[in-house]
C-alpha cells in the first residue's frame, strides 16, 4: 500500500506540471493564429483609433510574456474571459457544451470497450480458425476507416429515408426521456468508437492468447478446474492489463473525434464551440474550450495510470 501511495503521489504532484504545459501550448499556438481579434469584436468598419482603444483595453498590444501570465492569472480565478458580442462568460459556454462531449465520449468509451473485449476474447479463444480470421479482417477494415466517414455512411444507412430508426442529428431534450437519449447518442458513440475498438481488438486478442499460452493455464486445467472458470477468473483479467493501458492512450483520440463527431451529428458540444470560434475569430473561445479539453486528457490519463495499478498488483511492489 505505501509504494502504490507513492506512486499516485508521484502522478498527482505531477498533474499541475503537465496543466501548465498544456496552457502555455494553447496560449501559443492560438497566438500566431491569423485574424485580428480588435477586427473580429468590433467588425470591419471600426476606426483604427476604436481599434487601437480596444486592443490597449484588452492587454494585445502588452509582450507576449506579460499577456501570458495575464491570462494565467485569469485562468488561477477560473476567468475564461468572455466571447466576442454579444458576450457571454466563457464559462458558461463550456458549462452548457462540456457534458455533451463527455456524454457522447463515455458512451463511445463504453462501446468501444464492449467490442473489443467480445471480438478480442473470441479471436484468442478460436485463434487460427475462421472465427480469428474474420475478425482480424473486421479490425483491419476498422481501422482504416476514418469516424467522420463512419458517421456519414452511418446517418445514410440509419436515419435518413425508410430506414430512419434513429435521429440524423442533435441531441434529445429531457422530453424525450434516457430512450430519446440513447437513440440520439447512438450513431455518434459508434461511428467513434468503431475505428478505437478495431485496434484494441489486437491487444486483447495478443493479451489474451499469451496468457492462455502460459503454464498456470494448463496447470489449473489439469488439476480440473473448468476452462471457462480460468478464462474469466484468472486469464482475462490479466490480459486486461495492456489493454486498460491503450485505452488510455486512445482517450485523447476519443476526445478529439468526438470534437469532428459533434459538428456531423449537430451536437451542441465542445466541437460546435471551437467551430464558432473558428468561424468568427474569438481567440478567447477557442482557448478556452481546446485548454478544457486538453486538460481533461491529461487527467484521463492519469485516472488511467492509477487503474492500471489496481488491476496489476506487481506495478504496486516496484
Amino acid at each position: 500500500m505505501a509504494n502504490f501511495l507513492r506512486l499516485l503521489g508521484r502522478r498527482l504532484a505531477a498533474l499541475p506540471l503537465m496543466i501548465l504545459g498544456v496552457t502555455l501550448l494553447v496560449f501559443v499556438v492560438l497566438q500566431f493564429a491569423p485574424g485580428d481579434r480588435a477586427i473580429a469584436a468590433l467588425g470591419e468598419g471600426a476606426t483604427p483609433q476604436a481599434l487601437e482603444n480596444y486592443r490597449q483595453a484588452n492587454g494585445l498590444n502588452d509582450p507576449l510574456l506579460l499577456q501570458y501570465f495575464t491570462y494565467l492569472g485569469k485562468l488561477v480565478t477560473g476567468n475564461f474571459g468572455s466571447t466576442l458580442p454579444p458576450a457571454k462568460p466563457i464559462t458558461d459556454v463550456i458549462a452548457g457544451a462540456f457534458p455533451v462531449t463527455l456524454q457522447l465520449t463515455f458512451v463511445g468509451v463504453l462501446l468501444a470497450v464492449v467490442i473489443s473485449l467480445i471480438f478480442g476474447v473470441l479471436a484468442a479463444l478460436y485463434r487460427d480458425t475462421w472465427v480469428d480470421q474474420l475478425i482480424r479482417v473486421f479490425s483491419v477494415a476498422a481501422i482504416a476507416t476514418p469516424s467522420f466517414w463512419l458517421g456519414i455512411l452511418l446517418i445514410q444507412w440509419f436515419a435518413l429515408g425508410s430506414n430512419s430508426w434513429f435521429p440524423s442529428g442533435g441531441l434529445a431534450g429531457p422530453s424525450e426521456g434516457f430512450s430519446g437519449w440513447l437513440r440520439s447518442m447512438a450513431l455518434p458513440a459508434l461511428a467513434l468508437a468503431v475505428p478505437v475498438s478495431a485496434s484494441l481488438i489486437r491487444v486483447v486478442r495478443t493479451s489474451m492468447v499469451e496468457e492462455l499460452d502460459r503454464d498456470y493455464v494448463r496447470t489449473a486445467i489439469g488439476n480440473g478446474v473448468p476452462y471457462t472458470t480460468v478464462v474469466s477468473r484468472n486469464v482475462l483479467r490479466n490480459a486486461l492489463v495492456t489493454p486498460v493501458t491503450v485505452l488510455g492512450l486512445r482517450i485523447g483520440y476519443l476526445l478529439g473525434g468526438a470534437v469532428v463527431i459533434e459538428m456531423i451529428f449537430s451536437l451542441p458540444g465542445m466541437g460546435q464551440q471551437i467551430l464558432n470560434g473558428i468561424t468568427n475569430n474569438d481567440t478567447n473561445l477557442v482557448q478556452g474550450v481546446v485548454l478544457v479539453i486538453a486538460v481533461t486528457f491529461v487527467v484521463v490519463n492519469i485516472l488511467v495510470d492509477l487503474l492500471y495499478l489496481l488491476i496489476n498488483p506487481r506495478i504496486r511492489t516496484v
